[in-house]
């Protein structure tokens, strides 16, 4: 299993480079930032945009994948964004991973706020999107695209010169209702759930996280995609647990998500207060002990650092063997 760890855009970059060398260093398999202008309670504080922030991380790292968690249309439109997207991918060498998302609908959000948008029906959302996703894979696979929808236009779009990785730039497609569920199976080499908002308990969650699971695959049957060739990320933060919590939290929600067939986790980097509260110390733990035997990155990264020490199969400073 995968896990992958998000850093929140509220540091001055003096402060962000060290936790995404970090993130890497750590051995997590991937790190992602949001794609706000502002985000709930942290509205009012330090926030700065994605695309810079992931450019930064891109320098300052040469291993991990980087993405957006997620980008949505609520403030993004395809064409300019395509552009900073082969950019990115460009940067980072083929590192860079795509989280979409439809944005919220109703009167929350304030992106939309801040936009002055016109607020869209839960249908409307849901349109809006799959014209999203679909004409941003076109401009990231076709030299020139035009394409006339409800939500979007343009007219010949040029591409050059293409992504570093082929065909495209991986989507993953956050979807957690059925039409969203549809456009990540038509266009996601990976989906991501957050499950159930405000779950009454950590089973619940768990519970409806595993029924979306399998409307999800009933969704790739519809599109005749073998299950296996999709990823399947679950936000476990999303849940009443913060899995960073404590050493037994993180453990727990992997062996969760490993049981309702997930191939990554995503986490959230500590904070010392407020959304995603909890010490580095528990991340430092969890880095050492519990990520070299996950099957990714660390596992890879604790058995070269074995046999350049000449004793394969043991950790420096015990703790057990690690897994090739």
């Amino acid at each position: 299993m995968r896990v992958g760890i998000v850093i929140l855009p509220e540091h001055r970059w003096w402060a962000a480079e060290p936790r995404w060398r970090g993130a890497e260093e750590y051995g997590f398999d991937h790190a992602w930032t949001y794609d706000h202008l502002g985000w709930r309670t942290l509205v009012d504080g330090p926030w700065f945009d994605a695309v810079p922030t992931l450019t930064a991380a891109a320098m300052v790292t040469s291993e991990i994948r980087l993405g957006t968690f997620v980008a949505s249309p609520n403030f993004r439109q395809p064409v300019p964004f395509a552009r900073e997207v082969l950019a990115l991918d460009d940067i980072s060498d083929g590192r860079f991973l795509l989280g979409l998302g439809s944005g919220q609908s109703g009167v929350g959000g304030y992106d939309r706020q801040v936009m002055a948008a016109p607020e869209l029906t839960p249908a409307e959302v849901a349109d809006r999107f799959a014209e999203f996703v679909e004409l941003t894979d076109a401009l990231l696979t076709r030299p020139k695209t035009t394409f006339e929808g409800t939500h979007y236009s343009t007219t010949q779009a040029r591409s050059a010169p293409g992504c570093v990785q082929r065909p495209r730039v991986p989507f993953l497609v956050a979807a957690n209702g059925p039409k969203a569920m549809r456009v990540a199976a038509e266009f996601g080499q990976g989906w991501v759930t957050t499950g159930l908002r405000e779950a009454p308990s950590l089973d619940a969650w768990w519970a409806d996280v595993t029924r979306r699971a399998a409307r999800f695959d009933e969704a790739l049957a519809a599109e005749d995609r073998d299950p296996a060739t999709v990823d399947r990320y679950v936000s476990v933060d999303a849940s009443p647990l913060f899995a960073l919590e404590s050493v037994g939290a993180f453990t727990e929600q992997i062996g969760r998500a490993r049981d309702a067939g997930f191939t990554d986790v995503v986490t959230h980097w500590p904070r010392p207060d407020g959304p995603y509260a909890g010490r580095e110390t528990v991340l430092e733990q969890v880095a050492a002990d519990v990520l070299p035997v996950m099957g990714g990155r660390a596992t890879r990264m604790a058995a070269a650092e074995s046999n350049d020490s000449g004793v394969l199969g043991v950790r420096d400073g015990g703790g057990g063997s690690s897994e090739g």
